[in-house]
């Protein structure tokens, strides 16, 4: 190596030691930036909050901000009559159905809640003409032909029984005379809620009106614990 390449290496630990200048460039950077912070803290302060225009007591058309102003609601018969305006501006099937949502106060008095329920109600008029299958567990003879004469799709006894747990029988509700209760009991687990009960009206000696009922009633139920989805007419 010639004598005099040795100086410029000399000097190069020189160089890499000169680290202090960078650290206090690194600090003068942190104090400007939080000095920024605050200036623009500062400056937001600074700013005049726009005021905000009164809101009317009632939105002008049918086009609002729902935050500002509560969801109107109708009367019965207004509802109806803006449901047939809508049918014709829309052009809906005049036979479509109308449908209602009922929110239920579940709550009792000692911090309980009244479990959610099914059943079946007869309206004062009838929007289908569809009918329910009704199956009649009795094993009494007479009885038997009043529900066939009234419209039952299954008339039987414990005969029945095996058919309905291999689903070679499917209805959509199951009446039953007391006499025959007690020898239901295996359908218990399967036919659940459509188990005969008197606390659904499913279960008694009158054969016509249960059979009246099922058939032509309209079964609802309660979801998310308190709320009633149904239908209940046509347009």
């Amino acid at each position: 190596v010639s004598p005099g390449l040795a100086r410029p290496l000399a000097a190069v630990p020189a160089l890499v030691s000169a680290a202090p200048p960078a650290r206090l460039y690194a600090a003068a950077a942190k104090t400007a930036k939080k000095g920024s912070q605050k200036t623009k803290k500062e400056e937001t302060k600074k700013k005049p909050v726009p005021r905000r225009r009164p809101l009317m007591s009632k939105p002008v058309d049918d086009v609002y901000l729902t935050w500002y102003y509560e969801r109107p609601s109708y009367g019965v018969e207004e509802a109806v009559g803006m449901l047939k305006k809508f049918q014709q501006l829309d052009f809906t099937h005049p036979k479509q159905f109308v449908y209602i949502n009922v929110f239920l106060d579940m709550a009792l008095q000692k911090k309980k809640k009244v479990d959610p329920f099914a059943s079946t109600v007869l309206l004062p008029y009838r929007f289908s003409d569809e009918v329910n299958k009704v199956l009649v567990f009795t094993e009494n003879e007479q009885e038997a032909e009043i529900a066939r004469e009234n419209g039952a799709a299954v008339v039987g006894g414990v005969e029945l029984i095996k058919w309905i747990l291999e689903d070679e029988i499917q209805v959509d509700f199951y009446v039953a005379v007391p006499a025959i209760m007690p020898k239901l009991i295996p359908l218990r687990n399967k036919l659940r809620r459509k188990y005969p009960s008197t606390k659904r009206n499913s279960l008694g000696h009158d054969i016509p009106k249960m059979l009246q009922l099922f058939r032509e009633g309209l079964e609802y139920m309660v979801e998310d614990e308190r709320v009633i989805k149904t239908r209940i007419a046509r347009v």
